[in-house]
């Protein structure tokens, strides 16, 4: 048995949590000063105090995680997503302790975590990249000239770091100068590296990635594609796996996911991933970025391909051979919608913290909800305020979507605002239920602005509880 540390919380460490159970080892969770009782807890075998409570005294801090790792004689950590998990000293000062990261090695997680050394390799390997600036550019001139070049409308975006910060559009010079300074303030605030990049906006996109899993051996694997182009300031609300928009052009799809490959064969990749793709109206695509770590939607690729992501990684950094041995052992079945469940104004999109003071769900069969939601959780604005993810499955993406409404409406989360009721307007939507959206569907389409429709209809529905409970003990007195 190995001590596995889960440098994370919530939802995201109770998965890792289960997974490392479930292989027999011994599953290690972090509390905090502002969380002495965090949900993942329950799920593991011991508890380790990180002192502090804000994220860089906690799960930020590399030294004082290092010391409790000698301290409590650990053997592997996985780190999630976000935090340390796509960090590169992190990963080094783990390989000089000889403690296995689970996730990929060092020269993989920093090649791959700079947007301008990724597209280089990505060139170099025959992958397509966007049209755009060659690496990291100094001025607002420079990227003048560039976007002069390639056409308006460009995208300004941080070498470093993710989760739609330090991302702007341009649609002509006027503007670049403006944006140029705001996406270099942006990008030192967020991620400490003030680069920038300049591409080709492709318009009408849709958001396409692929699923990878590798072993220790040079194996690597794709598990299919993921269409994420639901998305509010570049992050996602919604995903889908196989994705509408490929279809049934079975050679597009083989493509897309082979050239995932092809990039983390040029990097030496051994463990899960993520190669993400932007996919233009007429199905052409380019490497976006890649993800070296698990992604917050991989429980719609294993229920479309009932490979559990979580296992294989911990089994891969152990060096155990990975639950299949071929490309052939993977295929899709049924389909697969995920609704990011979280602590925000559904109109607004803008997070909205608060304490959780009554939680019910009953849920048809086919879903999945990967949450750590319980009566007492307050939820604070020091973290992201996703609180949950609503996961169905079936064997077409019209069964999914009838799953996921009947779902919702039996979802109760009471004391704060949550987007449940904009995922509500979305399934009902017609663009949406036909497949037919882009990264601009948010903006387009403006689904938040039926959520008032929405509110009413569950007002109803708990009066209509409330009506029912009231004659049940009625019934039950005499």
């Amino acid at each position: 048995m190995k001590k596995i540390l889960i440098c994370n919380r919530g939802e995201i460490a109770i998965r890792v949590a289960k997974a490392i159970r479930e292989l027999g080892h011994i599953a290690v969770g972090f509390y905090t000063d502002s969380e002495p009782e965090a949900s993942h807890l329950e799920y593991c075998h011991e508890w380790v105090h990180l002192k502090g409570s804000s994220n860089t005294e906690t799960y930020l801090n590399i030294e004082q995680i290092v010391e409790l790792i000698k301290l409590h004689k650990i053997d592997a950590v996985h780190p999630g997503y976000g935090f340390l998990s796509e960090n590169t000293e992190f990963c080094k000062r783990l390989e000089e302790l000889g403690t296995i990261f689970i996730g990929p090695h060092s020269d993989a997680i920093h090649k791959m975590g700079d947007k301008a050394v990724s597209k280089q390799m990505a060139k170099e390997a025959g992958v397509p990249v966007v049209p755009g600036s060659t690496g990291e550019i100094d001025s607002a001139e420079e990227a003048a000239s560039i976007a002069k070049d390639i056409g308006y409308p460009v995208l300004l975006k941080a070498v470093a770091g993710g989760g739609g910060k330090g991302m702007r559009v341009v649609n002509d010079e006027s503007e670049l100068s403006k944006s140029f300074d705001a996406v270099r303030r942006e990008a030192l605030s967020s991620f400490g590296n003030p680069g920038v990049l300049v591409e080709k906006f492709i318009v009408n996109p849709h958001h396409i990635e692929v699923q990878i899993i590798a072993d220790n051996n040079g194996n690597i694997f794709h598990c299919y594609e993921r269409e994420c182009s639901i998305q509010r300031r570049h992050q996602k609300i919604v995903e889908e796996a196989p994705s509408p928009f490929i279809g049934s052009d079975e050679e597009l799809r083989l493509d897309v996911c082979n050239t995932a490959i092809k990039l983390a064969k040029a990097v030496n990749y051994n463990s899960a991933g993520t190669v993400e793709f932007i996919m233009g109206e007429d199905k052409s695509f380019y490497f976006l970025e890649m993800n070296t770590r698990i992604q917050v939607e991989h429980p719609i690729t294993e229920e479309i391909t009932g490979i559990d992501l979580l296992v294989n990684m911990i089994k891969s950094a152990l060096g155990e051979p990975l639950d299949f041995s071929s490309q052939e052992e993977i295929s899709i079945k049924g389909h697969a919608i995920e609704c990011r469940v979280c602590a925000e104004d559904p109109i607004t999109m803008l997070p909205a913290p608060g304490q959780v003071n009554g939680f019910e769900y009953t849920f048809p069969q086919g879903i999945r909800f990967d949450h750590c939601i319980y009566n007492g959780l307050e939820v604070k604005s020091d973290f992201d305020p996703m609180i949950g993810k609503l996961i169905g499955y079936g064997h077409n993406r019209n069964v999914v979507i009838r799953k996921l409404d009947n779902a919702l409406d039996g979802l109760l989360i009471e004391g704060l605002k949550t987007n449940v009721p904009l995922h509500k307007v979305i399934l009902k939507e017609e663009n949406f239920k036909k497949g037919l959206y882009t990264t601009n569907y948010i903006g387009e389409v403006a689904p938040q602005e039926g959520v008032e429709a929405t509110k009413d209809v569950e007002s109803l529905y708990k009066k209509a509880i409330a009506i029912e409970m009231n004659a049940l003990q009625e019934g039950r007195g005499k």
